[in-house]
């Protein structure tokens, strides 16, 4: 039985249908890399994990590649473009960066969802700079409405609408990510919550105001 969600409009994916998925994107990864040479400690594929949003992502795969017989080392690291809110800041900053070298491994970046491509086009170009063996990434859904650089990724597990998802990782305001599913936010939750955070931030602001004025008239007597 389906499962029902109030702050959702609809489910775009359950989760059998999300591990099918990956299952068939995982079966791909292993036929192109047949014959690199991959073997556990050696050589094994690297793969980059982008948290927070990707972590479920990432530990199916890793799993639908074992049954594949792939051996993986994971890497996780830490990004930030989006704000508090729904819209990305357009700025990329790295929060938190691989621990081992990459250069001569085969590296595989895994995201959780590509949009504007700012953040995944950055990651790629930095890590093509450290010279690795190869380099590929794969994403778990694709919005290719909102690309501001032009980027494809090597594999995606599923195309999406224009819409702001949530579930299975993904979140909105850091909440939502253990869901199951993947499914649509309705917009009149996220239009609650934007209101009442610039309520907030006006509120601020306010203070702040009052307590300039306060110290610049102490200053002055």
């Amino acid at each position: 039985m389906p499962r029902e969600y109030e702050f959702a409009e609809k489910i775009l994916f359950t989760e059998e249908e999300i591990r099918t998925r990956i299952m068939e994107v995982a079966k791909r990864i292993a036929d192109d890399y047949k014959g690199k040479g991959l073997r556990p400690y050696v050589n094994p594929l690297v793969l980059i994990s982008v948290l927070k949003g990707s972590f479920m992502f990432t530990a199916d795969l890793c799993r639908a590649l074992s049954d594949f017989n792939v051996p993986v080392r994971m890497e996780f690291i830490c990004v930030s473009s989006y704000g508090e809110g729904v819209t990305s800041s357009g700025q990329v900053r790295m929060l938190l960066d691989t621990r081992h070298s990459i250069e001569g491994h085969h590296v595989l970046i895994v995201e959780d969802i590509v949009d504007t491509a700012l953040t995944l086009n950055y990651l790629y170009h930095m890590y093509f700079t450290r010279r690795p063996a190869s380099l590929k990434t794969v994403v778990l859904l694709d919005k290719r409405e909102g690309r501001r650089v032009p980027f494809s990724a090597d594999y995606v597990v599923a195309n999406i609408p224009n819409a702001f998802v949530i579930g299975y990782g993904l979140d909105y305001d850091d909440t939502y990510r253990e869901l199951r599913d993947i499914v649509v936010l309705r917009p009149e939750v996220y239009a609650e919550r934007e209101a009442a955070r610039q309520k907030k931030q006006r509120a601020i602001g306010s203070a702040d105001t009052d307590r300039d004025a306060k110290r610049e008239f102490h200053s002055k007597y």
